[in-house]
């Protein structure tokens, strides 16, 4: 039986509409509050992307690293240009 790139993708990350769902939300929250039109472009971009993977450890694998290890590299390339 072949598992496709699909499945594997799945069982780490969920299902991308669940993922787009969590993730909006995350999203929705940040821009809703006042403190998100002080960020920089950079800040911004950051916490979106970690926002992105925080959906992934919600509706996939949350002890998959790669998702902690992304989250990692967004917070450090935030605090690098601060």
């Amino acid at each position: 039986m072949h598992v496709s790139d699909e499945d594997v993708r799945g069982k780490t990350h969920g299902d991308f509409t669940t993922n787009a769902d969590l993730a909006q939300t995350i999203k929705f929250a940040f821009r809703s509050n006042e403190g998100w039109t002080r960020l920089s472009n950079v800040q911004m971009e950051c916490l979106e992307l970690m926002a992105t993977k925080i959906a992934r450890i919600l509706a996939g694998d949350a002890n998959f690293p790669d998702h902690w290890n992304d989250i990692e590299g967004y917070a450090r390339l935030a605090k690098d240009r601060v």
